[in-house]
């Protein structure tokens, strides 16, 4: 039964690139939200990801792919939030705020003045099961990127985001690593357009670097596990979205979800139960 449930959906190619490419983008957003994770980064990644939108829209109306324009407003958006941080004495957190919706806003007026949505939707929420190969070869052109930039900076990276300011005293261009973090993240929220959507790829972003950060406290390790849950999940998902023919987005991130949930509770040494046995607790 096991074997005949992992082989059926193989024998339709759509099924074999959309688990391929699944399972690539769940990996590189869990290694990118283990950074995140220990950055504080999650309203962050949720800003990139909404404001990428009108960059969509307009690369749909000139004809230009959809990873061009949603990696330039991703762009604009970081740098913007950037700008008004050092410029003014608004914090972090409420300009982020400011930008990601008036951004996402902006996409939404755009797209309500667009003749046809059928395409703009599919990159709402995710199309992974109709992807074409252009977009195939995008996704996995753009993962490398993020994988092998993450893989030789992850030392600087590590260390900006634990101690900035240790990284700062002994010469790391914390400038450049913030604003190549969040370049970074602009890429991983093209490389997911087509698999979860954007308003779900924060979920993307965020839930396999806090699973792993509740099972261990050493950063490889927490890498190893992200990667587990990220790519996984993200495999199994799929899976079962093909078997209750529902939104193959909605299955990874639920499922991540619930991987989460699980961990929260019974993490051995983090975990909701262990913390009730503590005799600290």
């Amino acid at each position: 039964m096991m074997i005949t449930w992992l082989l059926e959906p193989l024998q339709h190619a759509f099924m074999v690139k959309a688990l391929g490419v699944s399972t690539l983008v769940g990996c590189v957003c869990a290694v990118l939200s283990c950074f995140l994770t220990l950055k504080g980064w999650a309203l962050m990644g949720d800003a990139v990801s909404h404001a990428v939108l009108p960059g969509v829209v307009l690369a749909y109306w000139l004809g230009l792919p959809f990873a061009l324009g949603a990696f330039v407003f991703g762009l604009m958006a970081v740098t913007l939030i950037g700008f008004i941080q050092q410029q003014t004495r608004v914090k972090e957190d409420t300009v982020i705020g400011l930008v990601f919706t008036g951004f996402f806003a902006l996409g939404l007026v755009l797209l309500s003045k667009t003749a046809s949505s059928v395409d703009l939707m599919h990159i709402l929420f995710g199309n992974v099961l109709g992807i074409s190969d252009r977009d195939l070869w995008q996704t996995v052109i753009v993962s490398l990127i993020t994988l092998i930039t993450l893989a030789l900076l992850h030392r600087d990276f590590i260390l900006f985001c634990f101690d900035p300011t240790h990284a700062r005293t002994i010469g790391l261009n914390t400038t450049l690593l913030y604003y190549l973090l969040l370049a970074l993240l602009s890429l991983t929220t093209v490389a997911a357009l087509q698999t979860v959507g954007i308003i779900l790829v924060v979920a993307m972003l965020i839930t396999p670097g806090a699973t792993a950060y509740l099972l261990s406290d050493r950063f490889g390790i927490m890498v190893l596990i992200a990667l587990a849950v990220g790519g996984l999940g993200s495999l199994l998902g799929t899976y079962i979205s093909y078997y209750l023919d529902a939104s193959t987005g909605g299955c990874i991130v639920v499922l991540q979800t619930v991987i989460f949930l699980l961990t929260m509770i019974f993490a051995p040494k983090h975990g909701l139960l262990a913390k009730a046995r503590s005799p600290l607790s």
